[in-house]
């Protein structure tokens, strides 16, 4: 054979190789790449607006924290208002308490004065008629006395 010939054989070959193949292969090979690059496309994409997403979502929480700490914080003082209310509300009770206590132990100490004198007057007063009997060594009577009695408890 004759080297032309295989040449032109071979080019033949050759173009049909290529005719076949921009017919039959290459056309499924563009989709294929196409597609698959519409996908990475997409994918990047969705990874963008997943990274919006995040970062609003982020902003969202951290919008969420403060919100919460500030209500933790207001919270807490009115806990510690109220509290503070509590105790200085109990501090005045205790105070009225005691002051009660004290006012009642006062007039109870003045009834036991005012009982003690009663009784020391009584005291003094039969010292007195016991003395006046001895120095007059005569009874003294108690019905006809008793006037003067009354009037020398008035006195002491």
């Amino acid at each position: 054979m004759n080297i032309n010939a295989t040449l032109i054989i071979q080019g033949i070959v050759f173009l049909i190789l290529v005719w076949f193949t921009q017919r039959f292969i290459w056309p499924p090979i563009t989709t294929a790449l196409d597609e698959r690059a519409r996908k990475i496309a997409e994918g990047l994409a969705a990874a963008d607006k997943a990274k919006a997403d995040l970062a609003a979502a982020d902003r969202r929480v951290e919008q969420e924290l403060a919100s919460a700490r500030n209500d933790t914080a207001s919270l807490r003082a009115d806990a510690e208002r109220r509290a503070q209310s509590l105790i200085d509300e109990a501090k005045g009770r205790a105070t009225d308490e005691g002051n009660r206590i004290i006012a009642a132990a006062q007039a109870e100490a003045q009834q036991q004065a005012v009982k003690v004198r009663e009784a020391l007057r009584e005291q003094v007063a039969a010292l007195a008629v016991k003395g006046a009997e001895q120095i007059l060594r005569r009874e003294v009577n108690a019905g006809v006395h008793a006037e003067l009695l009354t009037r020398l408890k008035t006195e002491l």
